[in-house]
């Protein structure tokens, strides 16, 4: 399938790239993507959005620019790519790095997964350090 090129209204369009929004006016892609590394039942595919010209992958620590909504699903995933069950919370985004964290500590969290919590789309992925 090819990536849709649209230009950005400056709301709502996080570059998956930089971490960054899409400013007002500029073009960027949607694409169908999968963050996981194989098809099964929790494997959801959702749309993700690209700075349409090239733009500098995300380099910094600490939460990533384009968390500017209010709060996020944050949920956490084993290794073998499955939810966990009653991990799942909408997180106000000030506290999603202490959550994370509380998640990671467990020995059955091999990840986690922040996502929309309005439409639950892919937003990113946190891992041990």
């Amino acid at each position: 399938m090819q990536p849709e090129r649209r230009v950005s209204d400056g709301d709502g369009v996080p570059c998956r790239h930089c971490l960054d929004m899409v400013p007002a006016g500029a073009a960027y892609l949607v694409l169908a993507h999968r963050p996981f590394p194989a098809l099964q039942p929790y494997a959801e595919t959702g749309p993700i959005f690209l700075h349409a010209e090239p733009c500098r992958p995300f380099s910094g620590s600490g939460m990533p620019p384009m968390l500017d909504s209010s709060d996020y699903i944050v949920r956490g995933y084993d290794a073998a790519d499955r939810i966990v069950y009653g991990t799942g919370a909408v997180t106000p985004t000030p506290e999603i790095a202490a959550y994370a964290e509380t998640l990671l500590a467990r020995p059955d969290i091999a990840y986690v997964h922040v996502r929309s919590a309005r439409n639950n789309c892919y937003q990113c992925r946190i891992e041990r350090a």
